[in-house]
């Protein structure tokens, strides 16, 4: 080889900059143009016939009971009309009130769940902690041996004194194993040994080094342990029923309410034909049950998109090089 020529490396692939980020084009990836459509065709019709069944209730919430009988079903209603949500929201200040209250339960729930869990799973991770196993025993016996209903339901109000509270709808679903869990795994494998070394010698507290180099690397699967969270305590209406009495029904839950709703609606459609002067009344029972739904679960899809940029991969690749 002539010592005048230049070995060059092969070209990388060519890379689009768009709003400070690189994108790899589909030309440019390691499947070829076939392949990647193949995969968009897969994928779109995946995501299509996952928006279907919310879009068809959320079309039929808008239909009348009458076209809903006749004709079922259907993405296009027949007869347009907005009685679902007139009787929905006939309940005065109950569900704006409701609303607010599951929206405080879900916010304090899922963060006074995040400030016990993560430091936990934390020193769950470390190996120099030395009793780690006994503790993760300790944690792991009420995931597979429950107390039973009627046990935690003696604790919680007889004990704790928890009932007709807030707290009896925080507290049962505020710490979970599988969580604890999940955040042990990610933080073991995903922290450098090296890192939290070189924080101690910078004089950092075992504290610090969590808020400042551990949570921000491991963001990803905090933030998903918090939508998870978010689902469960947005969804839970069952503690309501159990710890809150029908005198303190300005604790209800959104989910409780739309609950009582929906058996409103079907012991009146129930008993409509045996009462007389109840015959002729006409009530959207499925087309409310679908307006329920919607009720429920459009925050939910509202928000959604905003935590889709905090589940990303941790950065924790060329932290350290060992």
């Amino acid at each position: 080889m002539d010592n005048n020529e230049k070995v060059t490396a092969p070209e990388a692939p060519v890379k689009e900059i768009k709003d400070n980020k690189s994108y790899i084009k589909p030309q440019d990836s390691s499947y070829n143009k076939f392949t990647n459509a193949i995969v968009v065709i897969f994928f779109t019709i995946i995501t299509i016939a996952a928006c279907m069944p919310v879009l068809l209730v959320i079309m039929s919430s808008f239909s009348t009971e009458k076209s809903i009988a006749e004709n079922g079903y259907s993405f296009i209603p027949n007869e347009f009309s907005l009685d679902a949500y007139k009787y929905l929201f006939r309940s005065g200040s109950t569900l704006p009130r409701s609303f607010l209250n599951s929206l405080f339960i879900t916010v304090m729930g899922t963060a006074i769940g995040l400030a016990i869990m993560c430091p936990c799973a934390y020193s769950l991770s470390r190996r120099e902690f030395r009793h780690k196993k006994a503790l993760m025993v300790f944690l792991l016996i009420p995931m597979l041996f429950s107390g039973g209903l009627v046990s935690t339901y003696m604790v919680n109000t007889q004990i704790l004194h928890l009932k007709n509270s807030y707290w009896a709808l925080i507290l049962p679903g505020m710490c979970s194993t599988w969580y604890l869990m999940i955040l042990r795994n990610y933080f073991r494998t995903s922290i450098s040994d090296s890192l939290i070394e070189a924080s101690k010698l910078e004089g950092a507290t075992p504290f610090q080094t969590l808020l400042t180099i551990v949570l921000p690397i491991c963001r990803p699967v905090v933030m998903t342990v918090a939508v998870f969270q978010i689902f469960g305590y947005w969804n839970s209406w069952y503690p309501a029923l159990i710890y809150i009495d029908s005198n303190h029904s300005e604790l209800y839950p959104l989910q409780y309410v739309l609950v009582n709703i929906d058996r409103t609606i079907q012991a009146i459609t129930r008993d409509a034909a045996n009462i007389t002067g109840m015959a002729t009344v006409s009530i959207p029972g499925t087309a409310m049950r679908m307006a329920l739904v919607v009720v429920a679960i459009m925050p939910i899809i509202v928000l959604f998109p905003f935590f889709q940029r905090f589940l990303k991969t941790g950065m924790t690749i060329g932290a350290v090089k060992e």
